[in-house]
């Protein structure tokens, strides 16, 4: 009996290397081709959820598919219902390994071609220098491994049910939720539901469980698949959070919809088996079970992504979401611009602290890098649209011209505080560009631009004496950078992108100076009534 588990231990930590090796190499090997798919052919949630499907099939993980997906989503190159729509795709595409478990795992002599297979597969790993072989050479070799060790299990998990007095002792009165946890427990451990799937079909085949207990063990282990997203999120970012608690959602009401109609499922497994000519073995009904109940999910909740995104999008509120949200824009006050003007000012006032706040970090964190302020410049950006959104909704009939002129105003502003912060980014090439040794001999000066930058930034109101100091250093700053390109000190290209990143920011500090001229529309109107002559009496 000691000698059979430890052969299962054995077997099942075989399969778990030849899913690494299996994963490992294949993603290798098709590498961009993978992240190309995976990251431009996702622009519907359906076209998302058919790439998360082929992605899976192909790598033979679900859990590395979850996780790249998550790093898309943080980089901010997948939008919410569209990542979903890969997880889901990624649920359906794992079942993938039953049915190789099922089929081949356990219809052919395994021995025949597993053997041929790891030794051309250990030859091409070892003895080919092309990087491209080698990987798909680790792949051939980690399915051989792959079948070998469901053979072992097999037939570990066959002697151990022949070895007891009733091979069937799990088919007694135990209940369903107990096997759902099994298989949730075995997913964890192992963080692969293609082992614990591997373990439960071979448990069902040796008579060890019954065909409703292995079910309901497949389901826990569909369920403990997300472990790998919750870990990996950790430390994520808010909406990659989101993703995790989507996928475990998914999940969940996937475990739960095929647990309400389980007899339901199991009957329909047992005629398409008969119908399709499949065979009668657990085997393929486990994995004919999994595709059904995974597909069925699908069907259920990839019409819903949109909702569910947005739903999602209320939790794990960032900072930089936060700011980005008006508090003050009440739409029942659009139809009064006395009381909405009032509103626009507030905004106004948290769209330039927020703006200012960019340019600063650009100006004073070493080693920013433009994805790390991609988060506060959306912010900024959102916040910019929604007031010119309100303003452009006031009603203009009832408006005094001189609230026309002060929300006029507003509106311009706007437009400067995005232009700085588009250009805010040139900010963190600038720097760059000081580290330079190529342009130590302008360092002096580059730094004291930068100084008044900071200066400029730190502002209230506008400021025409330091506008004009940087406008004199940056064209001493140009005349230098000309000469250099002269004389053959610097390379062109690095001079001529030198000269367009001064260009832009000299732009971003006249956009910014303007900017500074704004004043709330309330005082404004203000000063308007005391300029305005008096009534004759």
């Amino acid at each position: 009996m000691t000698a059979t588990v430890f052969q299962i231990l054995g077997g099942l930590a075989l399969f778990l290397l030849a899913m690494e090796m299996m994963t490992d190499g294949l993603k290798n090997a098709a590498g961009h081709h993978l992240r190309h798919l995976l990251g431009n052919w996702t622009q519907t949630p359906l076209r998302s959820f058919a790439s998360g499907i082929v992605v899976t099939g192909v790598v033979q993980s679900s859990s590395a598919v979850t996780v790249a997906t998550i790093g898309f989503v943080n980089a901010g190159l997948l939008p919410m219902s569209h990542s979903l729509g890969v997880i889901i795709g990624a649920n359906v595409g794992t079942t993938m390994t039953g049915w190789l478990v099922s089929l081949v795992g356990f219809g052919v002599k395994i021995e025949a071609f597993a053997m041929p297979m790891l030794a051309v597969g250990v030859a091409m790993k070892l003895l080919r220098q092309d990087h491209h072989q080698r990987f798909i050479g680790e792949a051939i070799a980690g399915f051989a491994l792959f079948f070998l060790a469901l053979s072992l299990m097999k037939s570990s998990l066959e002697a151990l049910a022949g070895g007891l007095d009733n091979p069937g002792f799990l088919d007694g009165s135990y209940s369903l939720p107990l096997f759902i946890l099994f298989g949730f427990i075995m997913t964890v451990l192992m963080q692969s539901s293609s082992a614990a799937l591997a373990v439960v079909i071979s448990a069902a085949a040796g008579n060890l469980l019954a065909l409703d207990y292995a079910a309901a063990a497949v389901i826990g282990a569909n369920l403990g698949t997300t472990s790998t997203a919750a870990i990996a999120v950790l430390s994520a970012t808010a909406n990659a959070r989101r993703l995790a608690v989507g996928h475990v959602l998914f999940n969940l009401a996937t475990a739960l919809i095929a647990l309400a109609i389980l007899p339901l499922m199991l009957w329909l497994v047992a005629n398409l088996t008969t119908w399709l000519e499949l065979g009668t073995n657990a085997a393929v009904s486990l994995a004919l079970f999994h595709t059904l109940f995974n597909l069925l999910g699908a069907l259920v909740i990839l019409p819903f992504t949109p909702q569910l995104a947005r739903l999602l999008g209320r939790l794990f509120r960032s900072k930089e979401e936060d700011s980005a949200e008006p508090r003050h824009l009440d739409n029942t006050l659009v139809a009064t611009p006395e009381l909405a003007v009032a509103a626009v000012d507030e905004e106004m006032k948290r769209l330039i602290g927020l703006t200012r706040g960019l340019l600063r970090v650009c100006l004073d964190r070493e080693g920013l890098k433009p994805a790390q302020i991609g988060p506060k410049a959306d912010a900024c950006r959102s916040l910019n649209s929604a007031i010119v959104d309100y303003v452009s909704r006031v009603r203009a009939e009832k408006m005094h011209p001189s609230t026309v002129n002060a929300l006029t105003l507003s509106i311009r502003t706007c437009r400067y505080l995005m232009e700085a912060t588009d250009l805010a980014t040139e900010l963190l090439k600038l720097k760059e560009t000081q580290d330079q040794p190529s342009m130590t001999g302008l360092s002096e000066s580059l730094e004291q631009y930068i100084g008044i930058l900071r200066t400029l930034v730190a502002a209230d109101e506008p400021l025409p004496a330091i506008l004009n100091e940087l406008e004199t250093l940056y064209h001493k700053l140009k005349s230098e950078l000309l000469t250099m390109i002269v004389r053959r000190e610097i390379p062109t290209d690095v001079g001529e992108q030198t000269l367009d990143t001064l260009s832009s920011i000299r732009r971003l500090a006249d956009q910014w100076h303007k900017a500074l001229a704004w004043q709330p529309v309330a005082r404004l109107l203000n000063e308007d009534q005391a300029s305005a002559p008096a009534n004759p009496q």
